[in-house]
């Protein structure tokens, strides 16, 4: 069990260290396009941590999964709302020319 925590620890650690520096290599013109690809890829986080907390059988699987669910579904709303923003800010060049 212990070698088991240890190796998804590892596999975590990797991950967030990974995921920063390709984040941070992301010119500012594929920002927008990036949010749309990860909202998707957070909801399907979102469908399998719901899968995992149907399917929990203890109460620790079921609160870590409840847990996924919702930070989850907050990425999701955010990312929603600054994409929202980001093509609002596009769109508002216009206004103020009688258009």
């Amino acid at each position: 069990m212990a070698a088991e925590l240890v190796s998804q620890f590892i596999v975590l650690v990797l991950a967030i260290a990974l995921g920063f520096e390709l984040i941070s290599r992301v010119p500012s013109l594929l920002h927008t396009p990036l949010m749309s690809a990860t909202n998707a890829i957070h909801g399907i986080v979102v469908v399998g941590a719901l899968v995992v907390v149907l399917t929990a059988h203890e109460t620790l699987t079921t609160v870590l999964g409840l847990v996924a669910v919702f930070f989850g579904t907050v990425n999701v709303v955010g990312g929603f709302i600054v994409t929202n923003r980001m093509l609002e800010m596009f769109r508002g060049g216009g206004r103020g020319r009688g258009g």
